[in-house]
């Protein structure tokens, strides 16, 4: 029995890489047996960069509706999903949901800018932070609406969702939302 940390104890963070140069640092791959730093990360600005991905998606599926503060049911929806995309792909899922947030992450977006009462969209860079923020917004919320009124698990969902976006499929809700925030941007220059 080898002493190296693995997720769950069966998934191996070493085999797993960014490939994305600009979303490394913010792609935390610190191994971790189980998921749950206990808000460990939330007390300084930039902290949640250092949080194990897979924790930060856990937390993610958490927010608002049926699922919200329950903590225990994200991570077994998860561990899962997990093991479906393991079981479809033959893939480290970790690299699944890696590749997943590197295909998922808008590189540009547009903001809003007044000058004397009149509103113009311009569009600007985004940064690396925020493009790990948004590509997990945008799986988790892929995630809700895909899952809603499904006869498929919520596992089976994840799984499928994860597997279409790491391959950058644009039947993958999440990156139909990138392309629209990119196509916006395009025509905002």
């Amino acid at each position: 029995m080898s002493n190296e940390i693995k997720l769950f104890g069966k998934w191996d963070f070493n085999e797993v890489s960014v490939t994305d140069l600009g979303l490394q640092r913010y792609i935390s791959l610190r191994p971790v047996y189980f998921p749950h730093s206990g808000g460990r990360y939330q007390d300084q600005r930039f902290k949640k960069a250092e949080m194990c991905i897979v924790e930060r998606f856990i937390n993610k599926l958490m927010s608002k509706g049926k699922n919200a503060g329950k903590k225990q049911r994200s991570i077994n929806i998860v561990r899962v999903a997990f093991e479906i995309i393991h079981e479809r792909t033959g893939q480290n899922p970790i690299q699944v949901l890696a590749d997943a947030i590197s295909n998922v992450a808008p590189r540009e977006e547009t903001t809003r800018l007044t000058y004397g009462g009149v509103a113009q969209h311009i569009s600007v860079d985004v940064s690396p932070s925020r493009r790990v923020d948004l590509a997990l917004r945008f799986l988790a919320a892929a995630i809700k609406q895909k899952s809603f009124n499904n006869v498929k698990s919520v596992e089976e969902v994840v799984a499928e969702e994860l597997v279409l976006a790491a391959k950058g499929d644009s039947s993958s809700a999440a990156v139909k939302k990138k392309q629209e925030i990119e196509r916006i941007a395009l025509s905002a220059r």
